[in-house]
């Protein structure tokens, strides 16, 4: 099932009712389109430059060959871009870029040319024109995406079989929360509405913030937010809401914080498994199995979290010991 938060970000949810943000798949799509046709562009520039030249009305000039084959190197460029990290914002736009160089070139050989050249050269401009307004708007859409679903924003949803009372009561308690909040190494209680929160940061750094609570109604919200001058600024609500058809309650998080180091320090975040967005759906499943069983369930093969380090300690699954009887 498919939805939308307060701040437009689309989510889904997966089997076990934990909800994520997720990515708009048109746009997606269009980008890998626009991969593969930068792909088929630039091998055949680079393949059959000189048949590609007399198509487009620029077959008499050695500098426009040039030009065409260093085209053909842009594109097969712009398809890595879009194809192997699936940055669309980024991709779509180096071929708008691109798009308009191409224009240059080509407006001005079609002033050059005369007859059947410059017939040539005026359908490759149109062909051109076409091509642009696609990408420009595949570039477009792709960078409001990226607008609405921001950097500083992660979120989930998860239906546990307990009621609101007893849910609002375990997260009131934020001593609670590193049970099953992977990130967090300890929350301790500091006055009535102030704690003291320490967490892992990526390469094996800790980092540590007071936060307080500004906003609480009793089985329905919490919200807490971290005091000025923290060195990881962030704030966070928590929701409960009575489960569809009565039996249960949904717990709805919203996280904002400031990425530290901005754009670099989200990819070295994420590179590290320490991507808030993926911590959110992580932690909600072991908050069910808590607040459900008083446990959480461990296997072999699926270590606690998302991080290099536990992921390295993955093996294959196998059969537990057992004794035999005689």
């Amino acid at each position: 099932m498919t939805r939308e938060t307060t701040m437009g970000v689309r989510s889904v949810t997966d089997s076990l009712g934990i909800q994520r943000a997720t990515k708009d798949q048109s746009s997606e799509g269009l980008a890998r389109f626009l991969g593969w046709f930068s792909l088929g562009l630039g091998v055949t520039a680079l393949a059959a430059g000189s048949r590609v030249a007399r198509a487009a009305g620029v077959d008499d000039s050695r500098t426009a060959r040039t030009v065409l084959r260093a085209a053909g190197v842009r594109e097969i460029g712009h398809a890595g871009v879009l194809l192997v990290p699936r940055r669309a914002g980024l991709g779509t736009w180096t071929r708008v870029a691109g798009d308009v160089l191409d224009l240059v070139a080509t407006g001005r050989a079609y002033r050059n040319r005369s007859g059947e050249r410059r017939r040539r050269a005026g359908l490759t401009l149109a062909a051109l024109g076409g091509i642009t307004a696609v990408d420009l708007y595949a570039s477009v859409r792709a960078t409001r995406n990226r607008r609405g679903n921001p950097e500083g924003f992660a979120h989930g949803s998860v239906t546990v079989n307990r009621t609101r009372e007893e849910v609002y009561r375990f997260w009131h308690d934020f001593e609670n929360l590193p049970r099953f909040m992977y990130h967090l190494q300890s929350v301790i209680t500091t006055g009535p509405r102030r704690s003291r929160w320490s967490a892992k940061a990526p390469a094996g750094r800790t980092v540590a913030w007071e936060a307080e609570i500004v906003d609480e109604r009793p089985n329905e919200l919490i919200r807490w937010r971290s005091v000025d001058g923290s060195r990881v600024p962030n704030s966070g609500t928590v929701r409960f809401t009575p489960a569809a058809g009565g039996s249960g309650t949904e717990v709805r998080v919203e996280l904002e914080y400031a990425v530290p180091g901005r754009r670099l320090g989200s990819l070295v975040a994420k590179a590290f498994g320490e991507n808030p967005q993926q911590q959110i759906c992580d932690d909600l499943r072991r908050f069910k199995q808590v607040i459900e069983t008083g446990e959480i369930t461990r296997s072999d093969g699926t270590p606690d979290g998302t991080s290099i380090q536990n992921q390295a300690k993955r093996r294959p699954a196998r059969p537990l010991a057992t004794h035999r009887t005689a």
